[in-house]
């Protein structure tokens, strides 16, 4: 949720006025690193975020509406986007964009064990709630996708990491051929702490849905597990606050024995993921010149540690 498309507040206003929306404060959201976000402060103190899709087109922004819709409408904590003419996606300086209510809370640094709790459960009711959900997106950021990142990725790194990564997708080729069932739906695929909102220990938001793809459920786990349970810059996992996750999530959807079989060697391929990307992420914002204060760029190292530590416990 960087700011890479700047506004003025007299765009948002005529961009709002539609929706019956008297805006009078915009300020601009960090947090993230795909699409440009806004606070919309509105004259009744009511308060939304305006999203500008910085790498969808009006499709691939528009098939998640009905995700959304759908998630809101089995109980989970999500934010709806609002419908001007019967459309959630309109055009705002030539990129699609959206309007949605702003869900109120606080990250949860650090995390208690109630907090992760409540994740797990939510965690496993979107899983279950999306099982049979029809849709097909344009693109999926599975498996293969992060192996041709990695591909992309690897002439670039230094020699100790690029036999780092030999040695993780080695033991993932390994592993998962001895394990197959691991089942497969639609994750979130970002569920990091600064993706939620609570309020003490009540679970009150789950924010950018914009990774959804369909890939192993065990992948959408070991990401949540490794940031929830994880006290940067430390990288060791928080055993107690592990297990607390697993037993909510288990206690809505049990995983099978080769997901449990699976899951140390998960929670260092979810690591290795986000190295990568964050590594591309840096590798894109130099070509484009992207700077400045309104642009986050997190740290791959963080994750390169954190896949160094959890890889001291996969064995073959």
């Amino acid at each position: 949720m960087s700011v890479y498309t700047p506004l003025t507040l007299k765009e948002v206003q005529d961009f709002a006025a539609p929706y019956g929306l008297e805006v009078i404060d915009l300020i601009p959201i960090q947090g993230g690193i795909q699409n440009t976000n806004y606070f919309l402060v509105c004259a009744d103190a009511k308060q939304f975020v305006l999203t500008i899709f910085e790498e969808m087109d009006e499709q691939g922004a528009d098939e998640l509406v009905p995700v959304l819709e759908h998630l809101g409408q089995q109980g989970v904590a999500v934010p709806v986007p609002l419908r001007l003419n019967g459309r959630a996606i309109q055009i705002l300086k030539d990129k699609p964009a959206q309007i949605a209510p702003r869900l109120m809370g606080h990250h949860p640094m650090p995390s208690t064990l109630e907090q992760v709790a409540a994740i797990g459960a939510a965690q496993a009711k979107i899983h279950v709630a999306l099982k049979d959900f029809p849709l097909e997106r344009a693109e999926y950021r599975n498996h293969r996708y992060w192996r041709n990142v990695a591909t992309a990725i690897k002439p670039s790194l230094n020699p100790a990491d690029s036999v780092l990564l030999n040695n993780l997708l080695g033991l993932y080729d390994t592993l998962t051929a001895m394990y197959p069932e691991r089942p497969k739906g639609f994750i979130h695929s970002d569920l990091f702490r600064d993706n939620t909102l609570f309020e003490g220990n009540q679970l009150k938001g789950i924010l950018d849905f914009y990774e959804l793809n369909k890939d192993e459920w065990l992948f959408d786990i070991a990401i949540s597990i490794n940031d929830f349970c994880t006290e940067y810059p430390e990288v060791h996992l928080n055993e107690a606050k592990a297990h607390a996750f697993l037993d909510a999530y288990e206690d809505i959807r049990p995983l099978t024995s080769d997901e449990k079989s699976c899951l140390e060697l998960y929670l260092a391929m979810a690591a290795g993921r986000f190295w990568m990307m964050r590594l591309q992420v840096a590798q894109k914002n130099a070509e484009l010149g992207r700077t400045g204060d309104d642009i986050l760029q997190k740290n791959p190292d963080e994750m390169r540690n954190m896949l160094v530590e959890r890889l001291k416990f996969v064995t073959a």
